[in-house]
C-alpha cells in the first residue's frame, strides 16, 4: 500500500469502504490510478475485535444520531449502515440474492415510481464476477428469474431451524422455496488477490462481524485487492467539505482526523457513503443539486417479521441468519389467485436472530416489559422467524433534511421523514397474512409481529435528465463532472430484494464506465 501527502493531487479519492465504495476501489487501483480512501471509522482486526457478543460489537453500527419523524419513523444505527474500514458489509448477514429485470422497470409495468436508466444486462455480468470473487454459496439451479450464466461458486450453506421450519410451513402451502445465497463460504475458498478464507463455523452472530473471514465483508475482500494494487486507505477520516474550484470541478476533499484538518488534493471523488451520509455532505456543501432531488425519492424496504414458538427448540442463534428464500411473491396472487392490489413484489426469508436483539425488538414493537418480557424470552431457543423484503415506492413525503441540531463533531443531524404509502401498507398486510399461514401450517404454538423497514435507499436517484436525477447512469454528477456516486442513494427503486450484491455491481460498472472514459 502506497502512502500519498495531501500536496499530492491523487487520481481519485473514494469517500467510504463499504458495498459502494470497496469494488470501485479495488477497480481504480488496478487498473493503476493513485486512490485515496477515506474512512469514518476504524480499522479492525477481526481475530482481535469481533467477538461471539452483540452488545460488544455495537461500534460496527453508525451510532450518531439521526433525527426519524413521519407516520413509520426508521430505526437506524444496527438497522441499516455502518462505521468502520468495510462500512455496513462488516456487519451485514450476507444475504445476495440477485434482482430481477422487472425489478428495474416497476414503472412500465405497474405504471407507479420510475424505472432504471439501464438494464438489467448491463449489471447481469457484474453479478456472475462478484459472486465468483466474493465465493458465494447458492443453489444450482436457482428457481427464480433468468436462466444463470454461471452457478454459485460453492453450494449453499446447511439449513438452520428457522429455515427448516419455514420449508415445512411453505411446502403444505404449496410455496416453493430454496436455501438462499449467501456471501459466506459453504467450504474453504480461494480468493484471488486475498488468498484462502475459511469455511463459515455457522456460529450465526454475522451482525456481530465474523471473527473468522468466512463471511465476504470488504475488509478481507475487495480492499486487500485495492491496497495490494496501491490504493491507501485512511481511517478515522470524516469528510467535512468538498469546495469547488472556478470550473465547478471539485480539486480537493476536506477531511477531520483526531481533531485537525487536512486537504487531500485530487483530480475525481467517487463518494460512496450511503444513502443517508451521501446525502447529507452533498447538502451540508449544497452540491449536485440543481434538480432539487438531492436527500429526496427516499424508500425503506418493507421488513416485518413474524416469530413463531415451537415445541421443539430451535436455537435461533445458530447457523447464517438467512438461510432459506422463496421468490414465488416477487408478483404475488391473492387467496383466489387474482393480481394483488399493489405494485412490486417481496421475497420471503427466514431469520435467526441474536437474544438482545430480540428482547429489544418484543420490548418496542409489543410493548412486552417486566415478567411479560422475561416469560417471553424464556421461550427464545424455541423461536424461529420469518421476514419479507419488499419493493417501495418514491413519495415526495418522504425525504432527508438537515436539521439545526448538531451532533458531536459539531455539524448539522439529517432528519429523516418516512411514511409507508397505500402500496407499501396493502404489501404489508398481504405478507403478514401468508408468513402467519406459514407459521401455522408449520406447527407454531405462539406468534409475534414485528413491524419493521429496512435498507434506506434513493436519495441521490440516477437518470437520464440532471432535470429529475442526481447522477447518470454511470454514476457520475450531472452538476460537477468528476463527481461520482457508488451507493443504493443512486437506486431510482427499492428492488425487492437486499441491495448488497446490487450496490457491489453498480460500484464495478461506475469503476469501469469511468475507466472507459
Amino acid at each position: 500500500m502506497k502512502h500519498y501527502t495531501t500536496e499530492e493531487t491523487v487520481d481519485a479519492v473514494v469517500i467510504g469502504t463499504g458495498a459502494g465504495g470497496a469494488p470501485l476501489l479495488a477497480r481504480l487501483a488496478s487498473a493503476g490510478l493513485s486512490v485515496v480512501a477515506l474512512e469514518a471509522g476504524r480499522f479492525w482486526d477481526p481475530k482481535r475485535d469481533f467477538a461471539t457478543d452483540e452488545r460488544k460489537q455495537e461500534f460496527l453500527f453508525w451510532n450518531d444520531e439521526r433525527l426519524s419523524a413521519g407516520n413509520d419513523p426508521i430505526a437506524f444505527g444496527r438497522n441499516n449502515s455502518g462505521i468502520g474500514v468495510g462500512g455496513s458489509t462488516l456487519h451485514f448477514t450476507a444475504y445476495t440474492p440477485r434482482a430481477q429485470p422487472d425489478d428495474l422497470q416497476l414503472h412500465t409495468e405497474f405504471g407507479k415510481g420510475v424505472d432504471w436508466p439501464l438494464a438489467f444486462e448491463e449489471i447481469e455480468s457484474y453479478y456472475d464476477e462478484i459472486e465468483q470473487f466474493l465465493g458465494v454459496s447458492g443453489p444450482s439451479p436457482y428457481p427464480w428469474g433468468p436462466a444463470r450464466r454461471k452457478a454459485y461458486a460453492l453450494p449453499p450453506l446447511p439449513l438452520n431451524s428457522a429455515a427448516v421450519r419455514m420449508q415445512r410451513g411453505c411446502a403444505e402451502l404449496g410455496i416453493r422455496t430454496s436455501p438462499a445465497a449467501n456471501a459466506a463460504l459453504s467450504a474453504p475458498y480461494y480468493q484471488p488477490g486475498v488468498g484462502w478464507r475459511p469455511v463459515c463455523t455457522n456460529r450465526g452472530f454475522c451482525q456481530a462481524g465474523c471473527s473468522v473471514g468466512a463471511k465476504a465483508s470488504m475488509d478481507v475482500t475487495y480492499l486487500p485487492v485495492a491496497m495490494a494494487n496501491g490504493a491507501e486507505i485512511r481511517s478515522e477520516c470524516f469528510v467535512t467539505e468538498l469546495p469547488l474550484d472556478t470550473q465547478g470541478r471539485i480539486r480537493e476533499v476536506v477531511y477531520v482526523h483526531n481533531g485537525q484538518t487536512y486537504r487531500q488534493r485530487c483530480r475525481h471523488v467517487f463518494l460512496c457513503a450511503g444513502a443517508l451520509e451521501t446525502p447529507r455532505l452533498l447538502l451540508l456543501n449544497g452540491l449536485a443539486n440543481s434538480s432539487g432531488q438531492v436527500g429526496r425519492n427516499l424508500m425503506a424496504h418493507t421488513g416485518p417479521q413474524v416469530w413463531g414458538t415451537f415445541e421443539e427448540p430451535t436455537y435461533p442463534h445458530r447457523g447464517i441468519p438467512g438461510g432459506l428464500i422463496s421468490e414465488d411473491t416477487h408478483r404475488p396472487k391473492d387467496r383466489s389467485g387474482n393480481p394483488v392490489d399493489f405494485a412490486g413484489g417481496y421475497l420471503l426469508q427466514s431469520i435467526g436472530v441474536m437474544p438482545v436483539t430480540y428482547a429489544s425488538q418484543l420490548a418496542r414493537t409489543n410493548g412486552l416489559w417486566g415478567q411479560a418480557l422475561h416469560d417471553a424470552m424464556t421461550a427464545y431457543n424455541h423461536t424461529a422467524g420469518i421476514n419479507i423484503l419488499g419493493d417501495c415506492l418514491p413519495y415526495d413525503h418522504n425525504y432527508l433534511e438537515l436539521s439545526d441540531e448538531l451532533d458531536n463533531r459539531g455539524v448539522r443531524k439529517p432528519r429523516i421523514y418516512f411514511t409507508n404509502g397505500e402500496n407499501e401498507n396493502r404489501q404489508i398486510d398481504h405478507a403478514l397474512a401468508l408468513m402467519t399461514d406459514i407459521w401455522q401450517a408449520a406447527g407454531a404454538k405462539t406468534m409475534y409481529t414485528v413491524p419493521r423497514s429496512a435498507h434506506v435507499i434513493g436519495t441521490c436517484r440516477m437518470g437520464h435528465s440532471g432535470d429529475a436525477a442526481v447522477v447518470d447512469p454511470n454514476g457520475r454528477s450531472f452538476d460537477v463532472p468528476n463527481l461520482y456516486i457508488s451507493d443504493n442513494s443512486t437506486f431510482p427503486s427499492a428492488l425487492s430484494v437486499n441491495p448488497a450484491l446490487t450496490i457491489m455491481a453498480l460500484s464495478l460498472r461506475t469503476a469501469d464506465q469511468f475507466l472507459a472514459r
